[in-house]
């Protein structure tokens, strides 16, 4: 294969037919996996037992490679479905440098030399056609993390010295670190990097659009001929990537470092390719860590038009990083529940409805980075008991956006410690070659399939509209949950069809409030009926009752019980 990205063959193949789903993105229930650290290719058989994991792996064997496998995600689809996944995230997977040595340093896959190649510590670029193939037999979409923002620590600035972000001052491209990297040959040439060092402020503009990421060099992505250049060297690349393996989407990584611009062309590229192959419905979703009105600039029809007023599609969602900020603590009673509801008031002017608003928003709770934790990082699982992370993804199943799952968390993974290595845990056991922890028998991993079950069976929870709901400890006097703990509750409504989720967050006590349902879709019935409950309750009838408040139902929940009505 040629160097030069202008040699890829980007015609439509006669003789194949690409994947096509028929469901939306708000549909899917998507799994994030460090492909490094989810299988390797050894055959292990996983720990046994209904209890949670720990997780494998020293801070020192952590800090590296660990071995896994491209391969041996193919090997473990059935487990992945089985959690009731419906779309598989992988982390970048293209060709990295070595930082310092082959073993160390860019496990993570976001330091990129090659973006012609699969990184051959994870497989080969048939690994990955394999693994995308067998996904979509299983009806399972897969997309790629990609990384447009910058590129690896691939060149030097003068002395090899760690410039630093000085006023917009641009600095000279000494040298590059390989006479044959990077790939494509195209970004070699210095026109495509910003070369202004290393950013300083975070939050200061243009800085930290500029600037570098650390070590790893920021590509010039502005409307000018050199970076309309980079662009197109991007789309040209990513679409080539389409057309060999089929995937259904791209994780954009860094979106707050580019211009909004610069990702709706990018958006516009890929998608108008994956069209031409026949793909429907390819989706792309950023990483932006911003408010919602950044948001609404970088997705759909929003972002700006050119100078010459052709319109680019942006982004066709974002992760939802402001309820990110803010479900975690809720959820574990830290914080009141207002906050919870404010971020969904703070989505009203987005909305035409609360329903239709799910397919711009993909919903997490914790993930690779934990951005908002400085250098101490701890997932969601840590200090959390088990019924605290079911209800956590049992949130993120029914309430509007795609949820999002971090691999290891269906285990009750509890990672913690002084930086990202801590939360970055391997699911094949590195102290005994024949072990996994991909375990179905694991409660939390279980009780999570029995959520995802409800998710795929009420077309509430997938398209409705999402109303928090009043609850009152004496049956008589509603209002809003003002503290923790309480019993918070919400309902999504869809063509008047009502489905009611409550949890209480108590962790030590059971409650007993009443909490308010439609009066109009449940006028002359007698009983909701329990879909799920953590607690084994799956089944039970509560009685609707009415009065001069209007309609509600009493639900006896026990601590961090979650339960599903309708």
């Amino acid at each position: 294969m040629s160097d030069s990205v202008f040699d890829l063959d980007l015609s439509v193949p006669a003789d194949r037919t690409y994947f096509n789903s028929e469901r939306e993105w708000r549909e899917e229930f998507i799994y994030f996996l460090l492909v490094d650290r989810f299988a390797d290719a050894a055959l292990r058989h996983p720990a046994g037992g209904t209890a949670r994991a720990a997780g494998s792996g020293t801070p020192a064997q952590l800090g590296q490679f660990c071995g896994g496998k491209l391969s041996g995600i193919t090997s473990h689809l059935d487990y992945i479905q089985g959690l009731g996944c419906s779309a598989i995230w992988l982390s970048p997977v293209f060709e990295n440098n070595d930082a310092p040595s082959p073993a160390s340093g860019n496990y993570h896959g976001y330091s990129i030399q090659n973006y012609m190649d699969v990184d051959p510590r994870f497989g080969t670029k048939q690994d990955l056609i394999d693994l995308v193939a067998a996904a979509h037999k299983r009806d399972i979409r897969v997309f790629l993390d990609v990384v447009l923002n910058h590129s690896g620590n691939n060149w030097q600035y003068p002395f090899d010295a760690a410039y630093k972000y000085n006023n917009d001052e641009q600095f000279p491209l000494d040298a590059f670190r390989r006479s044959d990297r990077p790939l494509p040959v195209e970004l070699r040439d210095p026109a495509v990097y910003h070369r202004r060092g290393q950013i300083q402020n975070w939050d200061n503009f243009p800085e930290y659009q500029h600037g570098d990421f650390d070590s790893l060099k920021d590509f010039n992505n502005e409307e000018s001929p050199d970076g309309l250049r980079l662009i197109d060297i991007l789309v040209r690349m990513h679409s080539w990537w389409i057309r060999e393996t089929d995937v259904d989407g791209f994780r954009l990584d860094a979106v707050k470092h580019m211009g909004e611009k610069a990702v709706s062309r990018f958006c516009t590229g890929v998608n108008e390719y994956a069209h031409r192959l026949g793909k429907r419905n390819f989706f792309t979703f950023g990483e932006l860590i911003a408010g919602d009105d950044s948001i609404n600039h970088y997705t759909g029809p929003n972002t700006a038009a050119d100078d010459q007023g052709q319109v680019f599609f942006g982004l066709s969602s974002v992760l939802d990083f402001p309820l990110y900020f803010t479900l975690p603590s809720v959820l574990k009673g830290m914080s009141a529940p207002q906050t919870l509801r404010d971020r969904y008031d703070a989505l009203n002017n987005s909305a035409l409805t609360r329903g239709e608003l799910g397919r711009y928003l993909v919903t997490f709770i914790d993930n690779h980075d934990n951005v908002d934790q400085g250098d101490s990082k701890r997932r969601f699982g840590a200090g959390a008991p088990d019924e605290q992370v079911i209800a956590g993804i049992g949130y993120l199943l029914t309430a509007i956006g795609a949820g999002c799952i971090y691999y290891g968390t269906e285990q009750g993974f509890s990672g913690a410690g002084n930086g990202d290595v801590h939360i970055r845990e391997c699911m094949f056991d590195l102290g005994n070659a024949g072990q996994n922890f991909l375990n179905p028998a694991c409660r939390i991993y279980a009780e999570i399939g029995k959520i995802a079950a409800q998710f795929r069976t009420n077309p509430e929870l997938r398209f409705g509209r999402i109303y928090f709901r009043q609850i009152s400890g004496d049956h008589s006097h509603f209002g809003d949950a003002q503290g923790n703990p309480c019993t918070l509750a919400f309902s999504r409504i869809l063509a008047g069809s009502e489905v009611l989720i409550a949890y209480n967050t108590s962790t030590t006590a059971a409650r007993g409030d009443s909490v308010m349902v439609d009066s109009t879709i449940q006028s002359g019935r007698a009983n909701l009926t329990v879909l799920y409950s953590s607690a084994g309750k799956a089944g039970a009838t509560i009685p609707i009752h009415n009065g001069p408040f209007g309609t509600a139902v009493t639900l006896a929940l026990d601590p961090m019980e979650f339960v599903i009505l309708k």
